[in-house]
């Protein structure tokens, strides 16, 4: 299963599962990023951290630690 933070730049994902502990699950949803979501990948940082995407119709900065944590399809 892929992972947001291995999706190259410019790729259309969609959102099949959020992985981790309740807290980060509900901080993931809270931004917007529900299982169905498709999600923009705009920039990668030279080192992968952090992680811009378009979701919702809105710009969001994701932290490597929280890409790991979302399979996509």
């Amino acid at each position: 299963m892929r992972t947001l933070s291995s999706v190259k730049t410019g790729e259309v994902v969609t959102v099949q599962k959020l992985r981790g502990d309740s807290a980060l699950k509900k901080r993931i949803m809270d931004m917007g990023i529900t299982k169905g979501t498709e999600v923009f990948i705009r920039k990668v940082a030279p080192l992968g951290d952090p992680v811009e995407i378009n979701v919702r119709g809105y710009e969001l900065s994701l932290r490597k630690v929280y890409a790991d944590e979302i399979e996509v399809i």
